[in-house]
């Protein structure tokens, strides 16, 4: 026997359209039970000795009645012979599974039933045909059908067994909830039997071969196989199982794949539907949450969503709002809890009040996690005291970390939304009040939801208390002068050289005009340099000289050499002498990189310490400026000691600034040295977030004097003395009032014993700034000599920046 068993595509020509147009079945399909008694007369006496009898009483029965024993063409007899009929088919389904099993008998490749225990009339029929509705098109279901007949007919015919199953699932409703109830049906051939009518014409290798490479031409199959020479008699068991659990389970994981299976109206119901079923209730409510930071998303809990949006019908609360509740516990132990009845539960807080109102009697909650991080909730609600209990949680198992990667995905596509937003309005915003500026984000695309058409909220941080620091390189403005000024003499050097020579091989009054003007220019340089002189002096060369040189090269021998080496001298990029300059530039970029960095490193720290904002800003040095309050953070939870915490973390990296850059200086090609400066104000302030300005500024009159303190602050001198306040190796620390030096000499006698600072402490009075009188500092000496392992060794000492200072 030769064995078939191949995949294929399911593509239809046009005469199974036809067939499948005109349903009619190509094969004559007979009832009969002369099959059955056939099958029973065989196999009765050798393995089912117990049936014996009642197949014999049956067989006896049947002779009776002659015309049950050839082919049945009027089904009306079998309700004349139903007494008999019913003993019969006992031999097909015991009689004590008939409440239970969905068991069927149906004419051959007809789906017409003539028999079917009661569940499966229960569910599955009326007025002898199927109701429901199946995952196949009539035009599937029909080559399902013919290419299984072939099947039959391949196999006893033709001596080739050809394996050809197709799985197919009926689905209709439960007549008790009204609820999707999905069977799959096994089709037993057992009491069927192919008959040949007339000769059948044998097939050769070659036309089985062309058989099954053609599997869905069945044009070409009839032709070869002609439907009119078979018959098929007899009759075909049906066995439906029950898979309303696994269906539903599949197409839940096909659905939540879905990006907008969460947030579309029509598939959030789908959902809930398929719940529903799964469940066996059918007043279930779907509730979804997401959680972010201290908000949470309530993304539909059965309410009608009209747009494809997170947002578009959600509300959005603090976790804080939902305190003392199940949602609080459920998140809290990480597990699903379950309320059988909202009536008598002993622990109920004004959450579930509110939802007992709305008509919920029971309940389940469940945590939802995405790669082990909490990102929202799933609930369940239902109007009957009892109707979710441990017997449903246990189904959820399978689709709660389906929902949580949807859920995640909608937040994910948030996120993208509100982001795209901040870009827009605020640019880049420093991590530490993302949560500020996502919130009145939120706000604004619910309004915008909601057809309220407002300009986004102002971002107001209040009572926030300043810190800034400043490191200075040392004269940059004067080291930056004297650098252009001995690349520009350089270059005007090199051209006068180069003039020089042409004129003493060619004498020409123009040439000794020229050096006279280079001669003065060098002068007036070396003397001084001006805001513009630079770039007149670039324009003198390239417009009055440098052309020149074309002709001065044939003057005399050297000069062609001469002017390649002034070439060569200048930067390919630039065009100009750029060696000390590149030096200046190069060292002060070191610097720079060098605080910067070593900022960014000891800032996380601080961030662990206590959220708080943070900028920096790159100059000829790096200043930084720094912002702490309840206000900034999003729990509102501060305390005066994480301000004293941070001053003393701020005096510290200052310190470790002062380190690096003397480690730095050399390795430099130009040995800058740097100055630092601290400002002190104990005053709380406000501060304002500028759209216009994409920044950050101080809110007030009064407080914009902090913001000019700032700005002026770097040239401060010595009140009676021509010094300046910042010096090399020191730290200056400027303040208004006493109780603000009274703090920092706490930290300046702690850190000088950890070996941070040094020497004596000066305490100074500056003199008056333009609109600034008052100020004071304190200044202190660097320890530059001694190794320090770090700001962490202090902690680990328990003598660190994380303890109380007083």
């Amino acid at each position: 026997m030769i064995t078939i068993n191949k995949q294929f595509n399911l593509v239809f020509d046009e005469s199974l359209i036809q067939i499948s147009n005109t349903r009619k079945f190509p094969f004559k399909c007979v009832l009969s039970f002369s099959p059955f008694i056939d099958f029973w007369s065989q196999t009765g006496s050798r393995n089912q000795a117990f049936k014996a009898p009642l197949i014999k009483k049956v067989r006896e029965e049947l002779e009776k009645v002659p015309e049950l024993l050839g082919p049945i063409e009027d089904l009306s007899i079998l309700e004349k012979h139903k007494e008999l009929i019913d003993m019969l088919m006992t031999l097909v389904f015991p009689p004590a599974f008939w409440d239970r099993d969905y068991l069927a008998a149906l004419i051959p490749y007809h789906f017409r039933i003539f028999y079917a225990t009661l569940s499966f009339e229960r569910f599955l029929m009326e007025n002898r045909n199927f109701i429901g509705r199946t995952h196949l098109d009539e035009r599937a279901m029909t080559y399902g059908t013919l290419l299984k007949a072939y099947s039959h007919i391949l196999q006893k015919f033709y001596n080739v067994k050809f394996e050809f199953e197709y799985p197919l699932i009926f689905t209709t409703r439960d007549p008790e909830t009204g609820l999707d109830r999905h069977f799959k049906f096994n089709f037993d051939p057992r009491f069927c039997e192919v008959r040949k009518v007339g000769v059948v014409k044998p097939l050769t290798d070659e036309e089985k071969k062309y058989l099954f490479n053609n599997l869905t031409n069945l044009k070409t199959w009839m032709e070869l196989i002609p439907p009119e020479n078979f018959e098929f008699h007899g009759f075909t068991v049906i066995t439906a199982t029950d898979v309303t659990d696994q269906e539903v389970l599949s197409s839940l994981k096909r659905d939540l794949i879905d990006r907008e299976s969460i947030v579309s109206s029509k598939k959030f119901r789908s959902l809930q539907e398929k719940l529903r079923t799964l469940l066996r209730l059918p007043d279930l409510v779907l509730g979804l949450a997401a959680i972010q930071g201290d908000q949470v998303f309530l993304i539909n809990y059965g309410r009608k969503l009209e747009k494809c949006c997170i947002f578009s019908d959600s509300q959005h609360f603090k976790t804080s709002d939902f305190a003392g509740s199940i949602y609080e516990r459920s998140v809290k132990q990480g597990n699903l809890l379950i309320i059988e009845d909202l009536v008598t539960y002993p622990h109920r807080s004004p959450v579930e009040d509110q939802i007992l109102a709305q008509g919920i009697r029971s309940m389940i909650v469940a945590p939802l996690y995405y790669q082990d991080k909490l990102i929202g909730t799933l609930e369940l609600g239902s109007p009957n005291p009892g109707g979710l209990n441990a017997l449903n949680a246990l189904k959820l198992g399978e689709v709660l970390p389906l929902f949580s990667v949807a859920v995640n995905r909608s937040m994910e596509e948030l996120d993208n939304r509100v982001q795209a937003i901040i870009k827009k309005k605020y640019t880049a915003i420093h991590p530490s009040v993302d949560w500020r500026f996502r919130k009145a984000v939120l706000n604004y695309i619910e309004k915008r939801n909601r057809g309220i058409h407002e300009e986004i909220e102002q971002i107001v941080f209040d009572n926030v208390y300043p810190l800034f620091g400043a490191t200075d390189i040392r004269g940059s403005s004067t080291q930056r002068n004297t650098a252009i000024q001995a690349d520009l003499i350089e270059h005007l050097t090199l051209v006068r050289e180069i003039i020089l020579l042409a004129a003493s091989y060619k004498s020409l009054p123009i040439l000794d005009e020229l050096v006279y003007r280079i001669n003065n220019k060098i002068a007036k340089v070396e003397a001084s340099l001006g805001s513009g002189d630079e770039i007149t002096l670039l324009d003198f060369l390239r417009r009055e000289v440098e052309p020149l040189f074309d002709t001065l090269k044939d003057f005399g021998p050297g000069i062609q050499d001469k002017i390649q080496a002034y070439r060569s001298a200048l930067d390919p990029q630039l065009g100009i002498i750029y060696r000390r300059r590149k030096d200046f530039e190069e060292s002060v970029a070191r610097i720079n990189d060098t605080i910067s960095d070593y900022l960014d490193e000891e800032e996380e720290k601080a961030q662990a310490m206590f959220p708080h904002y943070f900028e920096k800003h790159k100059t000829d040095g790096v200043d930084h400026g720094i912002y702490i309050g309840a206000s900034l953070v999003e729990d509102g939870k501060f305390d005066l000691l994480y301000l004293k915490n941070l001053r003393l973390w701020q005096l510290m990296t200052v310190c470790g600034i002062a380190r690096k850059t003397e480690e730095l200086k050399g390795s430099l090609k130009l040995p800058l040295e740097t100055t630092h400066l601290i400002l002190v104000q104990n005053m709380p302030m406000s501060i304002r977030f500028r759209i216009d300005e994409k920044q950050f500024d101080v809110d007030g009159a009064y407080n914009i004097r902090y913001e000019i303190v700032k700005k002026r602050i770097d040239k401060a001198t010595i009140k009676g003395r021509d010094e300046r306040l910042t010096q090399p190796g020191k730290i200056a620390i400027v303040y208004s009032q006493p109780k603000e030096a009274q703090e920092y000499r706490q930290y300046i006698d702690y850190l000088r014993d950890s070996g941070y600072l040094t020497g004596e402490v000066e305490d100074l009075e500056l003199e008056d700034l333009q609109g600034i009188q008052g100020l004071r500092a304190l200044r202190v000496m660097v320890n530059l000599q001694t190794s320090l392992q770090g700001q962490d060794i202090l902690q680990e000492e328990g003598r660190g920046a994380l303890q109380p200072v007083n």
